[in-house]
């Protein structure tokens, strides 16, 4: 297994290192975030062990950047900060784990085994159908390149669609997705917020993407013309 890690102290990327490497691993070593990222682009990595803070570009942006380029190598994320809002960043911006300094070298490596188990397939932070995406940190929805308001509840029926795309998904998944089985309101719920998604995702750009299957469900295409 080869492993890519990024870190700028040099005593701590030396004995992250030896302790990967007396475990098996190939590891290279990147000491700022654009050589981490000509690395990851070049290499086909199995892991990246990513510090956040480094003298250039943060871990954040080297992460984003990885996965706007396509690359899905499973990225453990290394830092002193202890802030919520920093995990919450890390992992919105396409990391898959998140480890704490100090840390003990033993559960570093319980996690890149988890990871590594994982692969390399695609996890996309942005959600995309045609000229439908979604982002689910940010809340934004955009068609052809323009925002679309939603209301949260709307919002979550868009993700679950957007995240099935072409599959027929009936009422009895749809209420147990975005509502749950314990819902006892409208029975006609699904029906109204269909309808209000057509109007704002569909019919102001003249296209049919949320189309009803009769006696079955819903199905969220690419959009044809409307």
């Amino acid at each position: 297994m080869r492993v890519l890690v990024v870190e700028d102290q040099a005593r701590m990327a030396e004995l992250i290192r030896r302790g990967l490497v007396e475990e098996g691993y190939a590891v290279d070593v990147a000491t700022c975030g654009v050589d981490a990222v000509w690395r990851a682009t070049e290499t086909a990595y199995d892991a990246i062990v990513l510090d956040v803070v480094l003298p250039d570009i943060d871990g954040f942006a080297v992460c984003a950047r990885l996965r706007e380029g396509d690359r899905w190598a499973p990225v453990l994320m290394l830092t002193a900060r202890d802030a919520v809002h920093d995990r919450v960043r890390g992992l919105d911006t396409g990391a898959d784990d998140y480890l704490t300094k100090p840390f003990a070298f033993g559960e570093l490596l319980a996690r890149l085994r988890a990871l590594t188990r994982r692969g390399p397939r695609r996890r996309p932070v942005t959600v995309t159908v045609g000229e439908l995406s979604l982002d689910p940190a940010s809340h934004v929805v955009r068609r052809a390149g323009q925002v679309v308001e939603l209301t949260p509840k709307e919002f979550s029926l868009l993700e679950y669609f957007m995240r099935n795309p072409g599959t027929v998904l009936t009422r009895g998944q749809i209420l147990e997705h975005v509502w749950d089985y314990a819902y006892d309101g409208d029975s006609n719920v699904i029906e109204v917020y269909v309808r209000y998604l057509r109007r704002k995702i569909d019919l102001p750009f003249g296209t049919r993407s949320l189309e009803t299957v009769r006696g079955v469900g819903y199905r969220l295409s690419g959009g044809d013309p409307g």
